[in-house]
């Protein structure tokens, strides 16, 4: 703050009254934007809905099926104490736990809904010891769906899980998918908040994942794809009670929708698609900043979403915790300074997602 003060203090001149005036005026200013940007209250109310869990069971099962790399790129450490510290260095007053990619199947059904089950277990007892830092989306053993069903109601029931993490396929099964809806039936009886993640798509190149990481292109590309093919299937409208949060800034979806729409009545007329209840479809799809959010990017956002469904996240611990500081350092200066997000800074950083998981609510 106190740099920025002094790059803004030659600027003011007493060359006559009008200019001193002037600039005494626009100096205040720039220490008020400072000073709130900056606020001990903003620095103590942010909430974090992309951050992940990362135990050492998870570790454990995936060296087990050799599938530590299949995401293209090795997982990072993580503890309870390296992200507390993560969150108190940055002023993240909650944090929203998920499972990272990949989906912990490889084959056996009954060998994924064990491990699926422990994890959830064990990411509800890092909540519960941590009740004012933490809130936990549960996993689910999908592809099978029956054994989901079955984990979203213990998850619920028993563990009282924030929200559950769904990847964008399981192996091939896509969100969107038919076989998907009675998933989508009860998680929608749950009102569930459902966290999106991009995980390998199913077929991919090989090739071209050896020389460029799945979360340079392939990972936001995934993520359209799902979300794409839930509104193609109306899935976001027909289970209205599910809030879904895509990431990473709603990948290319600021691109795709609007081509998606043009393409759309010409497709309809061939019967090669059904009717498609945009506004239902877009009402219940979240966004978070995972990544590097500028003021335009945030921008394009709200062409296909209002800023009361914009939420912060930091994808910790999948960067340094200086880029993950330097990041949001920006993100709160481009929110404060730009006059059209400036009134909606509070509702991006803390107040959107502390509606979403009901925190500071009354059990």
């Amino acid at each position: 703050m106190w740099k920025m003060l002094r790059e803004f203090r030659p600027r003011i001149k007493f060359s006559s009254k009008n200019r001193m005036f002037a600039a005494v005026k626009s100096y205040l200013g720039a220490v008020l934007a400072a000073l709130l940007m900056y606020a001990p209250s903003h620095a103590q109310t942010l909430v974090d809905v992309h951050s992940h869990i990362i135990v050492s069971e998870y570790i454990d099962f995936l060296k087990k099926h050799h599938a530590e790399l299949q995401e293209t790129f090795p997982l990072p450490e993580w503890s309870v104490d390296n992200h507390l510290k993560f969150m108190s260095d940055l002023g993240i007053g909650y944090s929203v736990l998920s499972l990272p990619a990949p989906q912990p199947y490889f084959g056996n059904s009954r060998e994924s809904a064990d491990i699926v089950r422990e994890l959830n277990k064990i990411s509800a007892q890092i909540r519960d010891s941590n009740p004012e830092k933490f809130k936990f989306l549960a996993t689910l053993p999908l592809p099978d769906v029956k054994a989901a069903v079955k984990e979203v109601e213990y998850a619920f029931e028993v563990l009282h899980a924030d929200g559950i993490k769904l990847a964008t396929n399981s192996y091939g099964q896509y969100l969107g998918d038919v076989e998907l809806d009675d998933l989508m039936a009860v998680l929608d009886k749950y009102h569930a908040v459902v966290f999106i993640h991009p995980h390998r798509p199913e077929p991919y190149n090989e090739k071209i994942i050896q020389t460029t990481p799945l979360a340079m292109y392939e990972y936001p590309a995934e993520t359209t794809r799902a979300v794409v093919n839930m509104i193609s299937h109306n899935v976001v409208a027909r289970y209205p009670n599910i809030k879904m949060i895509v990431p990473h800034c709603g990948s290319f979806l600021p691109l795709a929708l609007p081509r998606m729409k043009a393409i759309f009545p010409a497709m309809k007329a061939k019967g090669l698609m059904p009717d498609i209840d945009w506004d239902k479809n877009l009402a219940g799809l979240y966004y978070d900043l995972a990544g590097v959010p500028t003021g335009q990017l945030i921008k394009t956002m709200l062409t296909i979403t209002s800023p009361d469904h914009i939420l912060y996240g930091s994808d910790y611990p999948y960067q340094p915790e200086e880029v993950l500081k330097s990041n949001l350092d920006n993100l709160r200066r481009t929110l404060h300074a730009d006059q059209e997000l400036a009134p909606y800074a509070e509702n991006i950083l803390y107040q959107n997602a502390a509606k979403l998981f009901k925190i500071g609510e009354k059990k």
